[in-house]
């Protein structure tokens, strides 16, 4: 359940373009990697300061539920995650490094936190949240596509513990049919700069994320 102060934004344009639409020599200079953090608007917006990412597609994966829609997932029992397809160029960016920054720009340990009274409801212990959202669809969760990928979300995993205390819960996963969400959740941040939850949520968290890049020295894309 995302915490939202309304959502009722409908946006009749045309569908992004997808990898197999792209120049075929475009195409062939992008690798893929799908990931889940929470919110995919957050997700989405805090990838797109990374200089080498090329496309950004929001959508739902990890379930079993067969072309499931955006209230289909807010039940919570589809089994998809919200998730972010990102396709990024190999000559700027390896799978790891988008794997390593994937763990640094979220809390991957929040299935394990204690107990807590959050936005007025009970959390039981292993509840998966994520900020304001929380819900099995807001899991922290990498999908790979091989077994090299594999390999890199393992170490990946294991490198970023040291920077947490308690154990990190992401599930790395083998991937499964990725389905795009509706286009209205499509770089919806930037769309949408002062829907509620935007403002609240997503722009502080892309900041602060965009600090801690520049922290480190890391180069990051101004839009």
């Amino acid at each position: 359940m995302r915490i939202l102060s309304f959502l009722s934004l409908a946006f009749a344009m045309s569908s992004p373009l997808i990898a197999a639409d792209l120049p075929k020599s475009e195409a062939s200079t992008s690798s893929v990697a799908v990931v889940g953090g929470g919110c995919f608007w957050c997700v989405e917006s805090t990838y797109k300061l990374i200089p080498g990412i090329k496309k950004l597609t929001s959508g739902y994966a990890g379930g079993k539920t067969k072309n499931p829609t955006y209230e289909d997932i807010c039940t919570g029992d589809t089994g998809h995650a919200e998730v972010v397809k990102v396709e990024f160029d190999p000559a700027v960016l390896n799978y790891r490094k988008v794997i390593d920054l994937f763990f640094e720009m979220h809390d991957p340990t929040t299935v394990t936190k204690e107990d807590m009274i959050k936005h007025g409801k009970f959390l039981p212990k292993g509840t998966p949240y994520q900020g304001n959202d929380y819900g099995t669809q807001y899991r922290s969760i990498i999908l790979y596509a091989n077994e090299a990928e594999k390999k890199d979300a393992e170490a990946a995993k294991a490198a970023a513990q040291k920077d947490w205390k308690d154990p990190i819960a992401t599930e790395i996963v083998k991937q499964t049919d990725f389905y795009p969400a509706e286009e209205y959740h499509q770089d919806f941040a930037k769309r949408n700069p002062f829907q509620g939850y935007v403002m609240g949520v997503v722009q502080p968290k892309t900041e602060k994320f965009k600090h801690k890049l520049e922290a480190k020295g890391e180069k990051v894309k101004e839009e």
